[in-house]
């Protein structure tokens, strides 16, 4: 097989066996017709109009016949042929959706398109390829799952099936792949999530609302109190806004046209009219603004945790991942042009503090998210400042060695940004905090400070977030730990277990001794054998169980037992307390 340099290219090789595959679907179902079909994370989909709903064993069917073509080595030849042509072409073969693509194609002004043949198969495909269907290492790639998708993901549109599959240079890359998803299936947060009884969902509250149990929310809880306490370590001041507003206010921000149809509208027989804040900065240019401020008073900084709403499509929403109500953790520097890189670099090491705090420090990467320089329209605010700004936030990594890669068309509307990419346990990577420049928001809304001469001047604006989403952020925790969370953040700190009900009485007073100090305790006091109690405690995943008996109950101590160690020790009240106080303040 063919080593070639292009074959290390993922994104090709990806593209490429996505066209394997449709010539393979069109092999079973002359029928076929095709949608898209790109290369995306570890792999490629593409899309079909089928005669039939396909079955997990149509995937093994139609890898033989990818791998019948690779082996024929059909190279992929390009043509660039005119519209009229191709058109003509896919209407020939009854391929509508290739036909729609290139009218869209000519409403752009586009002349000519390209296609890629291999073999008898022809796609309608802009490419770049490989050369032949040989490079793909046939031992490499597997499909992976059948799924439904809405044509241009527009709900009012035709549904197509869509096939799934991963493709890899190597053999054993695939094998890593694989044993990543079965190890990714057992930290599921959705199936972890019921085990461990930390989110629910009701019919009758609505999909992508979820409701948090008590656990749950003892977790929420302590990450918010963990991340404001480093947050008011450098000056930040927790306020709080209504979820509702006025259209107006995120007409002046530019969200409201952004968002578009993705805001939730509420209004009332009485003739309210608003919407809930897909957004909290807005909001908070409002507090700023309440009162006339110095060039003194900046740095003026804001934090808040609180629900936002975005109206996301339905087929979309899912778990935690994605929900229509969101609690942000956000927060909003006011400052001097002259402080902005302080308030980025104090910024920056609150995200190191808090993801030290749980492990996941050192396991990312960093961007710098810049703007799309070949389509300034798509952004607001001077150039002039979308300069100075990203000048600020590569001097910024620059010094505190973050070895950011720059991503052009990835900043914000209002501002280039620093965005944290961490890797779980699984290998997967989520981007959660974010530190955004803003020199728009502020002249937008017409604030301002008086500086040292008496002249009104706009602020700028640092939007960051450190944990985004708790949502979301649950997501990476679950599957993370797999449900073993750290002591600090467990819901159930420790168990107690009585040998028998003669015992139950002295797990009470232990119980209580440990209540007093705060750390999360239950009896685990049931009818039941002492195994099979011992067993579901660790199910649940309780990082101290404690057995007592009598030799407990008359030397006052407790045996204890680790969830990451299966050596038991036996120690005295006392002396299990203050192990458990000083691990939780330490966050170890």
């Amino acid at each position: 097989m063919s080593t070639k340099k292009s074959t290390n290219n993922l994104e090709l090789l990806r593209h490429s066996t996505a066209h394997v595959l449709a010539a393979a679907v069109l092999e079973m179902f002359p029928e076929a017709k095709f949608g898209i079909g790109p290369a995306i994370e570890n792999g490629f989909y593409y899309d079909f109009e089928l005669p039939r709903t396909l079955i997990p064993e149509d995937l093994p069917l139609l890898e033989e016949k990818m791998k019948e073509i690779i082996k024929a080595n059909y190279p992929f030849e390009k043509q660039e042929i005119s519209i009229k042509n191709a058109r003509e072409h896919f209407e020939k073969l009854g391929q509508k959706y290739k036909v729609e693509l290139i009218a869209d194609l000519e409403a752009k002004g586009e002349k000519n398109v390209s296609v890629y043949k291999s073999d008898s198969f022809v796609d309608l495909c802009s490419g770049p390829h490989i050369d032949s269907t040989g490079e793909i290492n046939p031992e490499a790639f597997a499909l992976t799952k059948i799924s439904g998708a809405y044509w241009k993901s527009d709900e009012k549109r035709e549904q197509l099936q869509r096939i799934y599959g991963v493709v890899f240079a190597q053999k054993k890359e695939l094998k890593e792949y694989k044993i990543g998803q079965e190890e990714a299936i057992k930290r599921d947060h959705r199936k972890l999530g019921k085990e461990l009884d930390l989110f629910c969902f009701s019919d009758l509250v609505g999909p992508g609302l979820p409701l948090f149990t008590p656990k749950g929310t003892i977790i929420i809880d302590e990450l918010k109190k963990a991340v404001e306490s480093i947050c008011r370590k450098y000056g930040f001041e927790k306020v709080s806004a209504p979820s509702l507003a006025k259209i107006e206010l995120f007409e002046i921000s530019g969200h409201a046209k952004k968002f578009g149809d993705e805001l939730f509208h509420v209004t009332s027989e009485k003739k309210h009219d608003f919407v809930l804040k897909p957004v909290q900065c807005p909001h908070h240019t409002q507090i700023y603004a309440s009162k006339t401020r110095s060039y003194r008073d900046l740095p003026i900084r804001y934090m808040e945790s609180d629900k936002q709403y975005r109206a996301e499509k339905t087929g979309e929403v899912g778990g935690l991942s994605r929900v229509y109500a969101i609690t942000v953790e956000d927060g909003h520097s006011f400052c001097r042009v002259d402080q902005v890189k302080d308030e980025v670099v104090n910024m920056v090491k609150i995200i190191k503090d808090f993801y030290s705090a749980l492990g996941l420090w050192g396991n990312h990467r960093v961007c710098l998210s810049v703007r799309d320089y070949d389509h300034p329209e798509k952004y607001i605010g001077d150039q002039k400042d979308w300069d100075t700004c990203e000048k600020m936030l590569q001097e910024v990594s620059d010094e505190m060695n973050l070895s950011a890669e720059k991503q052009e068309g990835e900043a914000a509307l209002y501002g280039p940004k620093l965005d944290f990419m961490f890797k779980d346990a699984t290998g997967r990577e989520i981007q959660i905090p974010t530190v955004q420049l803003d020199f728009a928001t502020a002249k937008k809304f017409k604030l301002y400070y008086i500086n040292e001469k008496g002249e009104k001047i706009s602020p700028v604006m640092v939007h960051r977030a450190i944990l985004g989403s708790y949502e979301r952020f649950m997501v990476l925790l679950i599957e993370h730990f797999a449900g073993a969370f750290p002591l600090w953040l467990s819901p159930v700190q420790v168990t107690i277990i009585p040998v028998s009900e003669k015992f139950s009485q002295y797990a009470k007073e232990v119980e209580n001794k440990l209540l007093e100090k705060n750390i999360r305790v239950e009896t685990n006091d049931k009818g039941e054998s002492l195994g099979k109690r011992i067993s579901e405690t660790e199910k649940q995943k309780v990082p101290y169980i404690l057995v007592v008996g009598e030799r407990e109950m008359n030397e006052k101590s407790v045996n204890v037992r680790t969830r990451a160690v299966k050596e038991q020790q036996t120690l005295s009240v006392y002396e299990f307390i203050e192990k458990v106080e000083k691990e939780i303040v330490e966050k170890s």
